[in-house]
């Protein structure tokens, strides 16, 4: 399946935040990317414009193409809640991002990445599709055979991130997907009212 392969550094200096963590190069050069990024005095941005932007990073952010986020948002538009808010909660409970948020990997490309190797068990079942969509109470834990991996042993030595809606066994090196996010809980500086603008013209 297509993905963004390419610098992630350069997308970060684009939205002028380290949308994928820690980033001494993003630290470095803070400015937008292009033989001009330092100098080019902008215009004032259109609405269009800060709005495509903004669905730009949301996506870059979680690594969802146009398509599956456009079926994210028609979901979202369906349910009874608030669109941009539901838009992000559906986001959040994918399998990729709820591996990330549970410290078994450092980045959300390496989630997918775990996902699709067969590394990730759900509810005791391996799921090896990075955009499952779990619900609360469900149990993602690191398959048995993939417990030595170092890349994760080294991902959860180094996480110490506590979210409100997951819980997590160092023990049994499973987690559990207690309940579905609150907007003021998820952590993404997303203006979500803005794609729900861009998206209903």
């Amino acid at each position: 399946m297509a993905r963004y392969t390419g610098p992630t550094s350069k997308i970060a200096r684009k939205f002028g935040e380290a949308i994928y963590g820690d980033d001494k190069a993003f630290e470095k050069k803070s400015y937008p990317p292009g033989q001009h990024g330092q100098s080019r005095r902008r215009g004032k941005q259109s609405e269009y414009s800060v709005q495509l932007m903004e669905k730009q990073k949301a996506k870059y952010s979680y690594g969802i193409l146009e398509k599956q986020f456009r079926n994210l948002f028609a979901k979202a538009n369906r349910s009874k809640g608030v669109t941009g808010e539901v838009l992000l909660q559906l986001c959040e409970s994918r399998l990729d991002n709820v591996v990330f948020r549970m410290g078994i990997s450092t980045s959300r490309r390496g989630a997918r990445q775990l996902v699709s190797h067969r590394h990730i068990t759900v509810n005791g079942e391996l799921v090896n599709i990075p955009s499952y969509s779990l619900k609360a109470g469900d149990v993602v834990g690191v398959r048995e055979k993939s417990k030595s991996l170092q890349t994760i042993g080294d991902a959860l030595a180094a996480n110490n991130r506590v979210y409100e809606w997951i819980t997590w066994n160092s023990e049994k090196m499973e987690g559990t997907y207690v309940s579905i996010p609150e907007r003021m809980q998820i952590p993404e500086n997303i203006k979500e009212q803005l794609i729900v603008e861009l998206y209903s013209k």
